[in-house]
């Protein structure tokens, strides 16, 4: 078992491991009886903290939709006592981005669709009550899963963030929802969410979960100083760029992961060229400094301050135990600097 000294989230009573068991594969890669397991694994090994989502699993299809969710609601059924070990997160998904499965492909997030939402969440996981729950991307017209720019002519009518806190908090008031968070957000959609919880006593966030990887550290252009400064932690998604920061695609597309495995992960910003350029950048400078690339683009998340949790996702349990051991590992001023100068020529490709 390992020793996490475990860390708050936010300004909520929720204490967590710095590491955070993701369950999105759970459903399409992994079968329930190895997702038990996994689960099982993750336990032992001290890891108290599962993210999933209603969606799930990834690639989103409508056959698997809410399977992983399922698969947590059985493996929590199965060993009485273990919900009592875990805190438990889920999302709710934002307007439908071809998925016209989940609410009809509503193009909003209602109050009413947020509670709806939550119960058939409750009714997967067989629990009574979600740790954490969070708003996947927002409803409004802002730019996330690799859009680059902010664009005003797409703005169109949605339901505001004061009416989704409202709905938010009604879920905290029944029992059903400890804490809240978000996702895939902006600095402007947190400052509002903060905002307007603080002037209306609604529920106020704890979380943000962005991507925080190599690839990708636009939380580092400013949504940092907002977290900090208002008291709300990251969790920190895609550590490992999709698989590009292990390595197993230096050498071109294998069989061995989701962007190889799926058409629909091709097309995402994951899989951009500037992406594997700057990934085998940084794949050279970990082998080079004696570090697998794995152990490095983990170590980075691992130790930053602006990290709350890192959210490492898997397939095997050999997959498992190679993240959880890459905690302690340290990383020198000087290789951090040429982490940085790798950063200053190629930015954020996985944006």
């Amino acid at each position: 078992m390992s020793t996490f000294t475990s860390v708050p989230l936010g300004r909520s009573d929720l204490r967590v491991t710095p590491i955070c068991l993701g369950t999105m594969t759970f459903g399409e890669q992994v079968d329930e009886p190895t997702s038990h397991a996994l689960l099982d694994h993750a336990l032992a090994r001290g890891i108290n903290f599962i993210d999933t989502a209603e969606m799930y699993s990834v690639p989103v299809r409508r056959e698997t939709s809410g399977s992983t969710e399922r698969f947590i609601g059985n493996w929590l059924a199965a060993r009485p006592g273990a919900r009592n070990k875990i805190v438990l997160a889920t999302k709710v998904a934002g307007p439908s981005r071809a998925s016209d499965w989940i609410r009809h492909g509503s193009a909003n997030v209602t109050p009413a669709e947020i509670v709806e939402a939550c119960n058939d969440s409750l009714k997967r996981l067989q629990t009574d009550v979600i740790d954490l729950y969070q708003l996947h991307w927002p409803n409004r017209n802002a730019p996330s899963f690799g859009a680059v720019y902010f664009d005003p002519s797409k703005d169109k009518e949605f339901s505001s963030i004061r009416e989704q806190l409202e709905a938010f908090a009604g879920l905290v008031r029944a029992g059903k929802v400890r804490h809240i968070g978000l996702s895939n957000e902006t600095p402007w959609g947190l400052s509002e969410f903060v905002r307007l919880a603080d002037e209306l006593g609604l529920p106020r966030v704890a979380t943000v979960q962005n991507p925080y990887t190599l690839v990708n550290r636009t939380v580092d252009n400013g949504l940092d100083e907002m977290m900090y400064r208002q008291g709300v932690s990251l969790l920190a998604y895609s550590p490992l760029g999709f698989g590009t920061l292990t390595g197993k695609y230096d050498a071109g597309l294998t069989n061995q992961g989701r962007i190889a495995l799926f058409d629909a992960v091709r097309k995402q910003r994951w899989a951009r060229p500037e992406n594997f350029a700057a990934a085998r950048l940084y794949n050279a400078l970990a082998v080079a400094n004696g570090l697998t690339p794995t152990r490095m683009a983990l170590a980075f998340c691992y130790t930053n301050w602006r990290v709350a949790s890192t959210i490492i996702g898997v397939t095997t349990r050999a997959q498992l135990d190679e993240n959880i051991d890459a905690w302690g590992t340290l990383l020198s001023p000087e290789l951090l600097a040429k982490i940085d100068a790798i950063r200053w020529t190629h930015r954020d490709p996985a944006q």
